[in-house]
């Protein structure tokens, strides 16, 4: 029953993980045809993407698992946990927006937009607004209210994607000009993705109206200090976490070898390519936003342990799955950003692997948060920041991109065994550790086999040998671990 809980939860926040970011890769390919790899355009999206992702970190400081875990503590009234949460983040992300006004222009210098500071204002200040907004969606994750949740996340989305198809193809295409936003050539600018982006934040705070009324339960000034006491940790490791995925993109432009146009241009072609491994992205964060109150809602069952472990492999046979079906389907996925970003998809496999390696992380991180032992957490992911960092350095001015893709690589796998071993010695748990290496020598061999495939094969053969290899594999997970006499309704077909 516990797993089964688990398993609704993850398939309503998967399933609208899923659709909402299937609906967000509509924006890859329609800015990478509209936004050409030579231009940059792209190329200034991902870097400034990448401080954003960097920025809702620290905006949120580790608040949306401290809420969780004082949420449910004895002794702590919710409403007033909730409230004093709201009140904090919506100080800080307000303080952050007058900084951000402040200094706009010495911002924008160093970041490298000092002829476009606007870009650095609409995306700063559209962060300030997710950061306060992540507070009541994780509330109503605290709920349980996957589908408001799903709903809220989707909508938000859709509003984005219509927008952008307007923006960028529809009113060019009519030679309609509302408001002056284009100039007599019709030329697009990347600042309107930004301003778009913006509008929607806000629309999504609109929806939260009911959630947002819990401000009124007042501040208590002793949860926020022990509420800090617990956070900081966390906002160290998530920092350190997000450089893992966020610094390539920031250091590129000052690292590449030549010019700013052409490092805009080289990493438009890495971030457009990447989007094709987030699917291990959806995967983990459909996982975690169902695993994150599972977790610590049943830390104190007897069995707890057995169940993390159950669920850790589930996750990894799954993830391996998803890993196969990109490789398998590479040649039909590519179609889902612009055919001058082809290139770039050599990374694909680097990038997938690296998430899982990540995903494996996030798993065994609830040792030291179960045990109030949160800076571990933020030693392991600033050991990975380092590691990543460093081949940075080395690496980006002689081999581009692809350096960013082992350096990613390098950094999630060096946090996810440190985090390992430290974890069976403060927290041990009997992890199923030959089923996995099982699993991860299968994929190898069947990643092997599906890139001679493509390499070799006709499109329509590699599509179906790589199927019945795809099959196989599903073979195997139903023999070992999925027997379908199990499974409710189908599996009396199989007894």
């Amino acid at each position: 029953m516990k797993l089964q809980s688990l398993l609704k939860d993850t398939i309503i926040y998967g399933l609208s993980s899923i659709v909402a970011r299937f609906i967000n890769y509509l924006l890859v390919p329609i800015q990478t045809k509209r936004f050409a790899a030579a231009g940059g355009e792209y190329g200034i999206i991902t870097n400034v993407y990448a401080y954003v992702s960097l920025l809702i970190i620290l905006l949120t400081y580790g608040m949306e698992t401290t809420f969780f875990r004082f949420m449910s503590k004895e002794g702590e009234n919710p409403q007033r946990v909730y409230s004093t949460t709201l009140r904090m983040v919506a100080t800080t992300s307000l303080v952050f927006a007058a900084i951000v006004s402040v200094f706009l222009q010495p911002l924008a210098g160093i970041m490298g937009y000092s002829d476009h500071p606007e870009y650095v204002w609409v995306m700063f200040v559209t962060v300030a607004i997710d950061a306060f907004v992540a507070i009541p969606m994780a509330y109503l994750r605290y709920q349980h209210k996957p589908v408001k949740f799903a709903s809220i996340q989707i909508f938000n989305i859709v509003l984005n994607i219509v927008l952008n198809l307007v923006y960028l193809i529809l009113l060019p295409a009519l030679e309609w000009n509302p408001f002056g936003i284009y100039d007599s050539q019709f030329t697009l600018e990347v600042v309107w993705v930004f301003y778009i982006n913006i509008f929607c934040s806000f629309v999504k705070m609109l929806l939260l109206g009911k959630e947002l009324r819990g401000i009124r339960f007042g501040f208590d000034r002793s949860t926020c200090k022990r509420m800090l006491g617990y956070a900081w940790p966390l906002l160290v490791m998530g920092l350190a976490g997000q450089l893992n995925q966020a610094a390539s993109q920031i250091l590129f432009p000052y690292l590449y070898d030549g010019s700013a146009e052409e490092a805009h241009a080289q990493l438009g072609i890495y971030g457009a390519c990447i989007k094709i491994a987030m699917i291990m992205v959806m995967i983990t964060q459909a996982f975690r936003y169902a695993y994150e109150p599972f977790v610590f809602g049943r830390s104190k069952d007897k069995d707890s342990k057995q169940t993390y472990a159950e669920a850790m492999k589930y996750f990894i046979i799954f993830t391996l799955l998803a890993f196969l079906a990109v490789v398998g389907y590479m040649d039909i996925l590519r179609y889902l950003v612009g055919e001058s970003y082809w290139e770039g998809l050599r990374v694909v496999p680097i990038v997938m692997a690296a998430e899982i390696m990540f995903g494996i992380f996030f798993n065994l991180s609830f040792w030291y948060k179960l045990t109030d032992r949160t800076i571990w957490g933020a030693w392991f992911s600033g050991i990975g920041a380092v590691v990543l960092i460093v081949v940075d350095i080395l690496f980006i001015p002689r081999f581009s991109y692809m350096a960013c893709a082992w350096a990613g690589f390098a950094a999630y796998g060096v946090s996810m065994v440190i985090s390992y071993f430290a974890g069976q010695k403060y927290y041990p748990i009997n992890y199923p550790l030959k089923s996995i290496a099982f699993y991860f020598s299968l994929t190898a061999v069947l990643f092997v086999m599906m890139t001679q495939c493509n390499a070799h094969l006709p499109l329509w053969a590699a599509l179906v040998v790589n199927t019945l290899l795809l099959l196989v594999f599903l073979a195997v997970i139903v023999k070992r671990d999925l027997p379908l006499k199990s499974l409710p309704v189908v599996g009396k077909y199989f007894r």
